[in-house]
């Protein structure tokens, strides 16, 4: 009597839990429903005020669709561990930069582990690694270790770092894991602006704060270049096919580009035809010839030409001038950063003084506190670069010490970018640059029409089983559609109540779930069928039907469970959503077809009314 009174109370704190974490989805569906139903009127606008905290509650716990149902953004992006390996080198020569670019060849076309292919492409050359990483005494097997749990870390910062931009853009659910051990596949439900997604989350927000030399190193080095590229009559004649336009001025009189940029003839100032000057020193080029001017300032044999320890580097927004041309400032700026953006603790988006130009202030910890004070007191009357992702946002002119660690960037088009830059200083600088290999997007009325098609598989499954079972076992099979309801209930509920997304997978795993449920309920009651065959009274065989039948239940239960855990633990995705659903209505289905359908017998028993016919 007790272990009835138990099952019953289970039965309905089961059935009482399934509903209370579904009513914030149904409260949704209404919410949203009686608002669309006002139409685009104040009406509908004083409705969504006056109910603003209903909604938002129930948006909030209600049952989340995935990408495939909801719309949004697929993603697979690629931490470049080339470049990681980068940086953890020194002594770099000729021969390293050789050895990097054949192993990037490489892993364009290879899925193996880029440290692999490094030692590989190191014993071919017969040289140590210890030559240009960590110790020297080091044998290539520590190296090899060493750089390894580099990438391993530089692959799990970077996805936490990629979350923590994606939460504070405000993403609803999304999806974020790791694949293999160089890439983070991302899935953003919901998604419209996805130039605004792909800038935010390829940003390295690599902060660094250097100095700019002096307007006459930066000539000497233009024209320094220049005569390389004048010796080099290749290296010349493919700058000259590059647009000149950037001769336009912006202030003061440029050095005027040379005749031969438009003929196609090898030029005698190939550098000038796409970089001018004005006469106070400043270097530019356009906007047409930027991409280029970017990849030549990159070429190692140009980099070797450049003062020590210096880099050229292209501002990252344009100025525009009288005849609306857009162009990009160069800067020679010291390589050695003398502050770099870790000790950021605080960046607000904001407008300037004026209230018209956007910018983001930001605030140091007190050792990045004491190291500005030091180097603004030190450099009155330099130009300090604000340098992010190797492009020059703001050079001020440093015009007293700054004691208090507050420094600011401007050159921001809008605030909605300043807001960008925001999140991605808060969350930190990528270990790496991560690059988009692969990406999808799947419109909201495609989401749409999913969300239709999945609702008629689940429809017409359920239609088609409920229908079998009231055919075939009569009142037994009514027991049945019961508990398959419930067993649907559940299901749902549980992804509700988790946050988990519903997605396409998602239905398929309930559809097949409904089949399993009264796969379970089949075996009872053909069970209780044979026992009725052989004379036993309909309480003997329900109660010997349900023990004999349970071993073969549960054993083919605990086997799907296991493939699904499977499936969870080694798949992506659109594999661990079906998974997921799949365990639950497992778990689900031995709860509805054991307990619940037992019961329900159990009652209809006390009251006289079941009967040999009940089960067909």
């Amino acid at each position: 009597m007790k272990n009835k009174r138990f099952n019953l109370l289970l039965i309905v704190v089961v059935t009482v839990v399934a509903i209370w974490s579904l009513w914030p989805t149904w409260r949704d569906y209404t919410l949203t429903k009686q608002v669309n139903s006002l139409g685009s009127s104040r009406d509908s606008l004083t409705f969504a005020v006056n109910h603003r905290d209903e909604i938002e509650n129930a948006r909030k716990k209600s049952l989340k669709l995935g990408l495939d149902l909801k719309g949004g953004m697929h993603l697979v992006m690629e931490v470049d561990q080339v470049d990681l390996f980068d940086q953890k080198a020194w002594n770099k020569d000729e021969k390293f930069f050789a050895i990097m670019d054949a192993v990037r060849a490489k892993t364009v076309s290879s899925d193996e582990r880029v440290i692999d292919l490094l030692a590989s492409e190191f014993k071919k050359e017969n040289i140590p690694l210890s030559r240009y990483f960590y110790d020297i005494r080091n044998t290539d097997k520590e190296v090899i270790s060493k750089l390894q749990k580099e990438s391993e870390d530089a692959l799990s910062r970077a996805k936490e770092i990629i979350r923590n931009r994606i939460d504070q853009y405000g993403v609803a659910e999304p999806v974020i894991t790791t694949q293999g051990s160089r890439k983070i596949i991302i899935e953003l439900p919901g998604v419209s602006d996805e130039n605004r997604v792909r800038n935010l989350l390829k940003g390295t927000a690599k902060l660094e704060f250097r100095l700019l030399r002096e307007p006459e190193v930066l000539i000497r080095t233009l024209d320094k270049i220049n005569t390389y590229l004048v010796q080099n009559a290749s290296a010349g004649a493919q700058a000259v096919q590059a647009d000149s336009a950037s001769a336009a001025a912006v202030h003061g009189k440029p050095v005027a580009p040379s005749p031969a940029a438009s003929t196609g003839k090898v030029s005698s100032r190939p550098l000038y035809d796409v970089v001018g000057v004005y006469q106070n020193g400043t270097a530019f080029t356009n906007e047409h010839s930027k991409e280029y001017v970017s990849s030549l300032f990159h070429r190692n044999d140009i980099q070797a030409l450049l003062p020590p320890d210096t880099e050229l580097l292209i501002s990252a927004k344009p100025d525009v001038n009288k005849t609306g041309e857009k162009l990009f400032t160069v800067f020679l700026v010291k390589k050695t950063p003398e502050l770099t953006g870790g000790v950021i603790t605080e960046a607000k988006a904001t407008f300037g003084s004026q209230g018209v130009q956007p910018e983001v202030l930001m605030s140091m910890n007190s050792e990045g506190t004491s190291k500005w004070a030091r180097i603004t007191g030190a450099n009155i009357g330099k130009r300090v670069a604000i340098v992010l992702d190797n492009a020059v946002y703001s050079a001020p002119v440093v015009q007293s010490k700054i004691p208090n660690g507050n420094s600011v960037i401007n050159g921001i088009e809008s605030l909605e970018e300043a807001k960008d830059l925001e999140i991605v200083l808060k969350a930190g600088a990528l270990p790496a640059p991560v690059r988009i290999t692969e990406e999808r997007t799947v419109g909201p009325s495609l989401g749409a029409d999913y969300i239709r098609a999945g609702m008629l598989s689940l429809l017409w499954s359920f239609v088609a089983v409920s229908g079998f079972m009231l055919v075939y076992y009569k009142k037994a099979g009514i027991a049945a559609n019961i508990a398959l309801v419930l067993n649907i209930l559940i299901v749902l509920s549980v992804l509700a109540g988790f946050n988990a997304s519903l997605s396409l997978p998602g239905i398929a795993g309930i559809v097949l779930t409904i089949g399993m449920a009264v796969d379970a309920n089949v075996l009872i009651y053909e069970r209780v069928r044979e026992e009725l065959a052989e004379g036993k009274t309909v309480v003997s065989a329900v109660s010997q039907g349900y023990d004999r039948a349970f071993s073969s239940i549960l054993d083919s239960h605990v086997t799907t469970l296991v493939a699904a855990f499977l499936l969870y633990t080694y798949g992506i995705g659109p594999i661990q959503g079906f998974a997921v659903t799949l365990m639950i209505g497992t778990s689900a289905s031995l709860f509805t077809a054991i307990i619940v359908t037992r019961e329900i017998f159990n009652g209809l028993l006390g009251k006289n009314m079941l009967t040999q016919k009940s089960f067909g």
